[in-house]
């Protein structure tokens, strides 16, 4: 996967880059496979803005993944790779020696042809699905499962992996692309390799009305408000923002605030954190 730049026709051309789509191999999608997906524009349902900045942007169909990998035993053959417009990774159509159709998270190094396994005794090769008690330690993994036949929920992003560390009793030491090591259940599944479409973290959006076609509308600074619209607001050309940090419009601390709980029930599970020095 590369990155594909353009001559600088505007200034909003000069930076912008797109990636090059050359994992791509095939371009509709599997109608069947398809599921509505409405907007909300960050309101609820009384039409209350609940999120900001969300709003307009292009339609997207959602393409439902096969995160659980429960088809056990049964080889798959991979039809083709396509962009998915709900995800930064490409996804795979996957079909079955029953007929059967499903889409998958394409891993680096997946071609069409390839045949992918899940169950105990798949092979080590990128795209194969099995529990992390039967991966080798040193494997580099995906789409990892939080709780048994749930479906993966950690590392899903484009370009990410996870290592298997270490495996001790029923628990599997592994480490996040972020740094933190988790323990995970040794029967929850994972799939082996990394997430393709590794350039997606190059890609420059370029212009503002690229931003509008993902559905995100503007961000005003809160320090060029008035002082009843922000804590920012007010003062005389640009004046400091006169408190000890940046708050939100609400005058909660904004910029490192930390959201998680001070005893979590899930503490015990993390080994080493993400920003341990």
């Amino acid at each position: 996967m590369g990155i594909k730049t353009y001559r600088p026709t505007t200034p909003s051309r000069r930076h912008m880059t797109v990636s090059d789509f050359s994992e791509i191999t095939k371009f509709t999608p599997e109608k069947s496979l398809l599921a509505k997906k409405s907007k909300t524009a960050g309101r609820n349902s009384y039409g209350r803005i609940t999120v900001r900045h969300h709003g307009g942007g292009a339609k997207q169909k959602y393409r439902i993944i096969d995160f659980k990998r429960d088809k056990l035993d049964a080889a798959g053959t991979v039809v083709g790779i396509e962009y998915d417009p709900n995800r930064s990774a490409n996804i795979a159509l996957i079909q079955y020696e029953d007929g059967e159709k499903r889409y998958i998270l394409a891993p680096l190094g997946l071609k069409d042809g390839d045949r992918v396994f899940s169950g105990e005794n798949a092979d080590i090769k990128p795209g194969n699905c099995l529990p992390i008690a039967n991966i080798p330690v040193g494997t580099f993994i995906h789409n990892i499962e939080l709780y048994p036949g749930r479906g993966g929920q950690m590392v899903r992003g484009a370009g990410t992996a996870a290592q298997l560390m270490a495996k001790d009793g029923g628990d599997a030491q592994v480490r996040l692309p972020s740094g933190e090591v988790r323990i995970v259940r040794l029967n929850c599944k994972a799939t082996v390799g990394q997430v393709g479409n590794i350039d997606f973290e190059n890609i420059q959006i370029g212009k503002a009305g690229r931003k509008r076609h993902m559905g995100i509308r503007p961000t005003v600074r809160g320090s060029v408000m008035n002082p009843n619209d922000h804590p920012h607001g007010g003062g005389e050309g640009k004046s400091p923002i006169g408190r000890p940090g940046p708050v939100t419009p609400w005058g909660k601390p904004a910029l490192g605030y930390k959201t998680r709980k001070k005893k979590s029930r899930t503490d015990k599970f993390i080994v080493k954190r993400r920003n341990a020095k």
